[in-house]
């Protein structure tokens, strides 16, 4: 059995909502999960074309096949279902009746809310994180192989060959989930964007400078960046600037949700390549970010990551927003700890005269007098 983070809020959330929608990237495992969590559910998946035939041209005929509830796959494909759940879910006192999920988030979503706002519970499912491929047959060890690997299943637990495995990931995401979000005629320059995008990991958005690389307007690149962040392959870490008088960045900074998809995107084709390549610190900085992000969507959290960055250049990688106080988190993907390390750490108690702050790197962890100094296995701790 494949131990997933989220089984705890699932718990919870099947004792209180009267439905779940479980929302994240395509091959997360969130099929799999849901099988795990509720065996005793009947599971149909609306890919097939019988079930689905079915649920388009007789929604009352199809719901009415499952009285106690069920798991309902690629739930976005049957969008008709959802008015007549509404009624289901209205007239039935029932907890955790219909788990909906579905590989095109942006279509489920849409669906939901136009007709389920209110009765649904999310989960967010991201793939693997650090404790959940702890669980796997051959558990990633370096730090090098979490980050080429990523967290995707099919890579960490069965161990499917890398390059061949991502290859077709893109192509089926280019080809299909893209049309479906979006009709767009031209997938061979949004191709190029999203390979551009991997070359601008941890940096801050601009979009007409992807736009003149793309040979596409500024208002296309917007366009197609949404499109990238409903479907969970990139995420922004927005810029904090509450409470400043000064100049401040204003622009969001550019992750992947999967470090292994960001490494094939640039080309890496051998986990030992990240040792010295040129891309280490961004795809860490990536990679704890993300991390960061999963252990908060595991417990039903909402992002409060932000990064701060002033116009004479002092710069914070994250900043965790507690409403009064903000923990700044410096990332380094070097394994000895370097003084230079806490300059942002000491600007920023200066600043704000807020005392707690972290490093997360590479090397063994240290007692410091005023902050914390982490190693990335254990970056839950946060």
């Amino acid at each position: 059995m494949i131990h997933r983070d989220p089984f705890t809020l699932l718990k919870e959330l099947v004792s209180e909502f009267k439905a779940i929608a479980i929302t994240g990237p395509r091959q997360s495992g969130k099929t799999t999960m849901v099988k795990l969590f509720f065996p005793e559910k009947p599971y149909v998946s609306l890919e097939n074309p019988a079930d689905r035939n079915l649920a388009l041209s007789d929604p009352v005929s199809f719901l009415s096949a499952y009285p106690e509830g069920a798991v309902l796959d690629e739930a976005q494909k049957a969008p008709e279902l959802f008015s007549y759940l509404q009624g289901i879910l209205d007239n039935s006192n029932q907890k955790g009746r219909f788990i909906l999920t579905g590989s095109n988030n942006f279509l489920l979503l849409e669906s939901i809310s136009q007709s389920l706002a209110g009765r649904v519970a999310y989960v967010d499912l991201l793939p693997f994180s650090i404790s959940e491929s702890k669980t796997c047959p051959q558990p990633p060890i370096s730090l090098e192989e979490h980050i080429f690997l990523g967290g995707y299943p099919a890579i960490v637990h069965d161990r499917t060959k890398w390059d061949a495995w991502f290859s077709s990931y893109v192509r089926t995401y280019i080809e299909r989930d893209v049309r479906l979000i979006k009709n767009i005629s031209d997938l061979t320059s949004f191709q190029r964007f999203l390979y551009l995008c991997a070359g601008r990991i941890g940096q801050q958005i601009n979009l007409t400078n992807l736009a003149n690389d793309t040979g596409v307007d500024h208002k296309t690149i917007q366009s197609w960046l949404g499109i990238l962040q409903a479907s969970y392959i990139v995420y922004t870490l927005p810029p904090y600037y509450k409470n400043f008088n000064k100049r401040l960045t204003k622009s969001a900074k550019l992750y992947f949700y999967d470090t292994g998809l960001a490494c094939y995107l640039l080309g890496i084709k051998n986990y030992s390549e990240l040792i010295n390549h040129g891309y280490r610190g961004a795809l860490f900085e990536n990679f704890i970010i993300v991390e960061m992000l999963k252990n908060r969507f595991n417990k039903g959290q909402r992002s409060n990551l932000f990064y701060w960055r002033d116009s004479s250049g002092n710069e914070i990688d994250v900043l965790i927003d507690q409403g009064s106080t903000q923990i700044p988190v410096e990332i380094k993907s070097a394994a000895t700890l370097n003084m230079d390390f806490f300059k942002g750490l000491n600007y920023w108690q200066k600043l704000t005269g807020q005392t707690e702050g972290c490093i997360v790197y590479a090397g063994e962890e240290k007692k410091h007098k005023n902050y914390s100094v982490i190693n990335w296995k254990n970056i839950s701790s946060l």
